[in-house]
This record gives C-alpha cells, structure tokens and sequence, in this order.
C-alpha cells in the first residue's frame, strides 16, 4: 500500500490497494439542531474492477420508528495516483477525490439543495466522512466512520 501519514492525514496514493476489501461502517446523522436523526450500522465493501473500485454499502438504518436494511453502490473510477471520480450507480457523477493529502473536501449539488463535506483519512485502517446538507428540502450533518474489518470481524 502506497500510502504516508501526514500533517493533514494519512496519504493515500493507490486507492485501488488502501481501500480494497471491507470495512465496518458507523453513521450518526443529526439535524440542523444537534438532535439524533437517523443511525445506519453495517459493512462497506471496496471491490477493484476495470475502472478503480465499486463502493457497496449494507446495513441496518434506524429513523424514528423504522429499522430496515439500508444499500447503496458508488463508483471510485481512479483516474490517477490518489484520484478518482465517483459515480452513483445510475451514473451519474457524484464528487471528486484527492486523497494525495489524506483529506479532500467533497461538495455536490442536489436540485436546490447543496451537500458540502469532507473526507479523511486517519490511517491506513480508519477514515471518516462528513456531510453537512442544507436547502430548501434538507438540514443535516451525516458523519460515517469507517473501520477496516480483521480477520475476526468476518468470522
């Protein structure tokens, strides 16, 4: 694995090799106000195919009275050391990533709403990310943290 820590975070030059496999994932998703919204536990899974990496996240989503699984498939197509554009699974572009530093700051507009956040790296086994959500139709803050799974934690 290419990668360095940083100042700024933990240096990631192949993604294809720093986020390959899977990972334990934790989200917290709170309102405008600090008050719990939403949790989501469960396993992201990192698989390389030609274009970089297919992102596929399950879990249980618990909001208010709902708890159910939750999906979600993203598309990191690396398009150099430490670069990527990642795609929805439709196709649609989502947000670029540049993660020579071990951080990168992450935006997407969403018809009047605007999604801005940040994604770091804090090692070669941990990361977060962090979307803030504001608009006409949404106030949020979405926090994930990821953990690589061992061993263990797939038995």
């Amino acid at each position: 694995m290419d990668s360095v820590h940083t100042a700024t975070g933990f240096r990631v030059t192949d993604l294809v090799a720093h986020f390959a496999g899977r990972w334990g994932l934790d989200r917290k998703i709170v309102d405008s106000t600090g008050a719990g919204m939403a949790t989501l536990t469960g396993v992201a899974s990192f698989t390389p195919d030609d274009d970089g990496l297919v992102y596929r996240e399950r879990g249980t989503l618990v909001m208010g009275e709902y708890q159910g699984p939750a999906t979600r498939v993203l598309h990191f197509r690396v398009r150099g050391p430490g670069l990527a554009d990642v795609h929805f699974d439709h196709g649609g572009f989502f947000h670029d990533l540049d993660l020579r530093d071990g951080r990168w700051p992450v935006r997407h507009p969403c018809r009047d709403d605007l999604y801005r956040g940040e994604v770091v790296i804090h090692g070669p086994d941990d990361w977060r990310q962090v979307w803030t959500v504001t608009g006409p139709a949404k106030s949020y803050t979405s926090t994930t943290a990821f953990r690589r799974m061992s061993v263990e934690d797939e038995t």
